[in-house]
């Protein structure tokens, strides 16, 4: 994972996504702010209301919220699958809504990948012509398309099996085939729908495994929807948390669950554990430390161990090796036991 700083690969602002009749002109009406209310008597649905977002390059971005809440809406609109009612999408700080139907289609085929919950693969295309139908699409030889397929179906870690189909894999190998057709064409960014959410819980951790080992990788842009908040703070760079539409919170996993902005984010992330996001540096106190330091971006769950084994307080120093403090027993128990720190 990666700091969320730097150059800005996709944005939006002020999107607004209204389903049914005269959806401009209730924005029209209503000055581009229309409430509950007005949105109601219109008898229009608001599935994403002024949505503002910066996905940072080589970051992976979660969107998190419960079913209905707009996130895979969102989501199409970022890519414009489906078209905004209003608003900037902006995609290398140009803005898609503006691009005509050959260059988004352009767009989509050279610089976006795309996964859904569902793997969409063609059964009738062995595991090798599926990861290349897209570079078919794109009018590539055969010669380089398969070449390309087949190291991509390797860095999945299913060579050996180009020749099967669809019906002849697990659920797992199935994804993994989705995953490495979306990476052949080499996407700038990356949209992830639910990718795992219909495999079994191991296979699921061992595909979020394998996804973290292909972003330390390929270090691409991601953007990543799930429901699940354990999946969540085990791959975010930042998480962005919708209700009703709106997006009402965005921070690392360890602002969101440690600061909440509202009550409905503090109930949604009520029962994470808080050893798996608090970090080390976080609990730092100034003193004297023993032999040990740990890093101050190690997550609580991580270090407890190394605390208790200590006679001594554990030290924490940040990336470049410099002191910032000590780790105690009490306050690292405190956090176990789901209670606040003593200070």
């Amino acid at each position: 994972m990666t700091a969320s700083t730097g150059t800005i690969k996709l944005a939006c602002k002020g999107v607004w996504k209204l389903f049914g009749d005269h959806a401009e002109r209730v924005l029209a009406e209503t000055g581009g702010a229309p409430d509950d209310d007005a949105l109601r008597a219109s008898g229009v649905i608001g599935a994403v209301r002024d949505a503002d977002l910066e996905v940072h390059e080589g970051e992976i971005f979660i969107i998190m919220g419960l079913s209905g809440s707009g996130k895979s809406t969102l989501v199409r609109c970022l890519s414009r699958l489906i078209e905004p009612t209003a608003g900037e999408v902006l995609f290398e700080g140009r803005d898609l809504l503006k691009a005509n139907e050959r260059e988004l289609m352009d767009i989509r085929r050279h610089k976006m990948g795309m996964v859904f919950q569902h793997f969409a693969l063609l059964p009738h295309l062995s595991v090798l012509g599926n990861v290349a139908f897209p570079l078919e699409i794109q009018g590539v030889d055969r010669a380089t398309r398969e070449a390309r397929a087949a190291e991509m179906i390797e860095l999945v870690g299913l060579k050996g099996r180009e020749d099967y189909y669809p019906r002849e894999l697990s659920g797992g190998q199935q994804q993994r085939v989705g995953i490495a057709r979306s990476l052949a064409v080499g996407p700038d960014i990356w949209f992830l729908d639910e990718p795992f959410s219909a495999l079994d819980p191991l296979i699921r951790r061992e595909m979020q495994d394998e996804f973290l080992r292909l972003q330390s990788v390929l270090k691409k842009t991601i953007v990543f929807i799930t429901h699940d908040f354990d999946e969540a703070i085990r791959l975010a760079d930042r998480i962005a948390i919708m209700q009703d539409g709106a997006i009402i919170q965005t921070g690392t996993p360890e602002e969101v669950v440690t600061r909440p902005a509202t009550s409905y984010v503090a109930e949604f992330t009520r029962d994470v554990p808080r050893a798996k996001v608090v970090s080390a540096g976080v609990l730092a106190r100034p003193g004297t430390p023993g032999p040990v330091v740990v890093p101050a971006a190690a997550r609580i769950g991580e270090v407890a161990a190394q605390v208790f084994d200590q006679e001594q307080p554990v030290g924490v120093a940040d990336a470049d090796g410099t002191p910032i403090g000590v780790l105690h027993r009490q306050d690292v128990l405190d956090i176990l036991l789901g209670r606040e720190p003593r200070r």
